[in-house]
């Protein structure tokens, strides 16, 4: 997307728990926003023991996958593959690497740069080339651990939410290279974040950035969630991790319910009191900084 302003990730090597907690994850507080970083550090292993898990996911034609073949000969067939794994009871249970493939998570250490309580969830992940996944947020911070393959990773700021023609947690707006711009002009306005994942390279991304990934190759890898929040604030009944918080889920429930209040006036009055509300609600919520600021954090060693 040329049309688009391109920023770069930072990088950084050797990082530790305290590189980690100082700089690139930065405590967010009224005046600041916190970015993504990739770090290039290799992650001990490549799970090559893969053919000796037993998943449980969710994919497509996973039985061919299953069949033996080598990642070449799978990836020459005109079929594409995507498998997530789940917990046990996928209704209740967040998915764990330890519980769903304990052979494999002896040769992949979670990075310690949050606290064991805060655990959410190890995603194991396997797709083919060309899979691409829908722009979204997530409301925990993750971790995305490429171990083979190598994958491209868009990301998107929270505060370019109102550019992104979302629909839920999800960008309406499904290719994000050449996009119709006739039918969402605001789009150019989201300053995009690009970068390329080697086998062993971390991402951190944190909540409510949008990402968008692209397999350029038959890859595995692994997704990190952790809590940041108090534990009240999240969903108990949510093993995916990917519901709105409490609070927001009941201010946006409210909102439907005023929005609904507004329809009894008539059109004219229903876009002034509109107007009016937005105004209060960036008044009262916004952060008090500029995107210019919040870029401006962003820096490469």
């Amino acid at each position: 997307m040329d049309c688009q302003e391109k920023l770069e990730v930072p990088v950084y090597t050797d990082v530790d728990r305290e590189t980690f907690l100082r700089d690139i994850y930065p405590l967010t507080s009224g005046s600041e926003a916190r970015a993504p970083g990739a770090q290039c550090a290799r992650v001990d292993g490549e799970l090559s023991r893969a053919e000796g898990g037993r998943p449980r996911g969710q994919s497509a034609r996973v039985p061919r996958a299953q069949d033996g073949l080598s990642a070449q000969e799978l990836c020459v067939q005109d079929e594409s593959y995507y498998l997530r794994s789940l917990g046990e009871d996928v209704r209740k249970e967040p998915a764990d690497l330890r519980k769903q493939f304990p052979e494999l998570a002896e040769d992949f250490d979670i990075p310690q740069f949050f606290e064991p309580e805060q655990f959410f969830s190890s995603v194991f992940r396997i797709s083919s080339p060309g899979l691409q996944l829908w722009t979204h947020y997530d409301v925990m911070d993750n971790l995305l651990a490429q171990v083979t393959g190598r994958k491209r990773v868009v990301l998107y700021s929270p505060k370019d939410a109102l550019y992104l023609y979302l629909t839920g947690d999800k960008s309406e707006v499904l290719d994000i290279d050449t996009t119709d711009l006739q039918r969402y002009p605001e789009f150019v306005k989201a300053s995009r974040y690009e970068c390329i994942l080697e086998p062993g390279d971390l991402l951190f991304i944190p909540a409510l950035w949008f990402h968008n990934t692209l397999a350029l190759q038959f890859g595995v890898g692994v997704n990190v969630f952790w809590r940041h929040l108090p534990p009240e604030s999240y969903d108990k009944k949510d093993p995916y991790g990917n519901k709105d918080p409490v609070a927001a889920s009941r201010a946006l429930q409210s909102l439907e319910r005023t929005l609904g209040i507004l329809e009894e006036l008539p059109p004219d009055y229903q876009d002034f009191y509109a107007r009016c509300m937005v105004l209060r609600i960036q008044n009262r919520a916004y952060l008090r900084q500029t995107t210019e600021a919040s870029q401006g954090n962003l820096h490469t060693t």
